[in-house]
């Protein structure tokens, strides 16, 4: 495995392989099993789980980590290119990733969107300039569209809870939040569910619909594993009969890059805080995810987050548990 950027690039008996072996390696440990291989963690965005999952991984499998970050230890990037570095910044990122990655046998990189373009944000322009400045294994910390490692761990956690795969109906809902955040983890998570063989609703708001390429590549992994997508703004018609539903707050893709009108669409549906009511005709048992940080109160009522529906703290072990398993295949040795 050269890289681990998106589980588009995987056959879903390959994305199995990995659960089951996510699952193997915390039942029997190998605790030797990266013994002398480093990792190096790029975060040029903040992080909790990530990093610490990350690092937590691998000790567990033998090997060790570092961490950069600009804001934590290094006296600031410059990523623009052309440009006279007579600023504040020290060191230019087309020299600093380079050397970043070889200290490690593989390197994790972490840079959220710029938000600016919406056009240039579903390329990956950022992440991949980055990327294209490395010969190293690399895996995707969560990029502008896409947080494969949180999908993994998701995956495991709807297998865990027995989850159906086709016949399962899985809620993607978008929630209130003061702020405009990016659309990798709402991108990312449609298309696991849809990978999987669910059948997805987005639910959303007018104004928060996700862009058209995000959807499709959904629409073609549904019909690749017998699933479906779909959208609407009808809460009850969305969660009826539902197994789970995963809240994340995302910006308006119809204001993208502009937070005064983004701003002003999502304070109409400050309402959109998930509590019990909303799961009146769900399946009795449906349950609660989210990636986590989460707003208590904003995103989600403390009845949920400390009831019986909500699975966070297992998904949020799990993903540890999923990058042991992508860290075991990337240095382990195995194919």
């Amino acid at each position: 495995m050269k890289a681990f950027n998106d589980l588009a690039d995987y056959s879903h008996e390959e994305i199995r392989a990995l659960v089951d072996l996510a699952g193997r390696l915390d039942s029997h440990p190998e605790p030797e099993a990266l013994k002398g291989k480093v990792l190096s963690l790029l975060f040029l965005s903040p992080s909790l789980r990530t990093l610490a999952s990350f690092q937590a991984a691998m000790v567990r499998l033998g090997g060790g980590s570092f961490v950069i970050s600009p804001d934590m230890s290094i006296h600031g990037l410059e990523v623009r290119d052309g440009i006279v570095m007579d600023g504040v910044a020290a060191e230019h990122i087309r020299e600093a990733v380079p050397v970043i990655a070889s200290y490690g046998d593989a390197i994790g990189i972490r840079a959220f969107a710029d938000r600016k373009k919406i056009e240039n944000d579903l390329a990956e322009t950022r992440f991949n300039s980055l990327t294209e400045l490395i010969d190293t294994p690399y895996i995707n910390m969560e990029s502008a569209m896409n947080h494969p490692c949180q999908s993994l761990a998701d995956w495991k956690t709807l297998d865990d809870f027995d989850m159906p795969a086709n016949g399962g109906k899985f809620v993607l809902s978008w929630a209130y939040h003061p702020k405009a955040l990016p659309l990798a983890v709402p991108a990312a998570t449609l298309h696991m569910a849809a990978m999987r063989g669910m059948d997805v609703t987005v639910l959303r708001p007018e104004g928060f619909e996700l862009p058209a390429p995000v959807m499709q590549k959904a629409i073609f992994a549904a019909e690749e594993s017998g699933g479906s997508v779909r959208e609407t703004a009808d809460r009850r018609e969305a969660m009826e009969d539902a197994h789970v539903i995963y809240a994340k707050s995302w910006a308006s893709t119809r204001h993208y890059g502009d937070r005064p009108a983004d701003q002003k669409l999502r304070e109409q549906h400050l309402g959109w805080c998930v509590d019990e009511s909303w799961f009146g005709n769900a399946k009795d048992d449906a349950r609660f995810m989210h990636c986590l940080p989460v707003r208590r109160g904003v995103v989600v009522a403390d009845e949920i987050l400390d009831g019986p529906r909500s699975i966070v703290i297992p998904e949020a072990r799990n993903r540890m548990l999923a990058q042991m398993a992508v860290l075991h295949r990337m240095l382990g040795g195995t194919s």
